[in-house]
């Protein structure tokens, strides 16, 4: 009967996580979203915040040298790195497109709400 009580708590546990939308909302070290530039891309290639909120970038692309820049006026950028991270915090809504410069065909999107 134990082992019943346990395993039924455990699989509420995990039901109330999906149905609620729990789990994973973001990086341990506070940001809102993180996003992975590996394989020649970022992952995932868009994240949506609110204002006020951080995005963090990981650079794990095996030494390739990217960087994060904004599309129109580089209201945030990045130093060309190989590995670490970038954090921004955006103040405003909007949709913000950024690409890395060295490989323009790698491109993403924040969209603060």
């Amino acid at each position: 009967m134990k082992k019943l009580v346990v395993l039924l708590i455990a699989l509420c546990a995990v039901v109330s996580t999906v149905a609620c939308g729990g789990g994973d909302t973001g990086s341990e070290s506070g940001a809102a979203a993180t996003v992975t530039v590996k394989n020649m891309s970022y992952s995932p290639a868009s994240v949506t915040i609110k204002k006020g909120q951080t995005v963090e970038w990981v650079f794990d692309d095996s030494g390739l040298p990217h960087d994060v820049v904004e599309d129109s006026d580089e209201a945030f950028k990045s130093d060309l790195l190989t590995s670490g991270t970038f954090r921004h915090t955006f103040d405003d809504a909007g949709t913000f497109d950024y690409h890395c410069t060295p490989h323009p065909m790698m491109v993403g999107t924040v969209v603060v709400q």
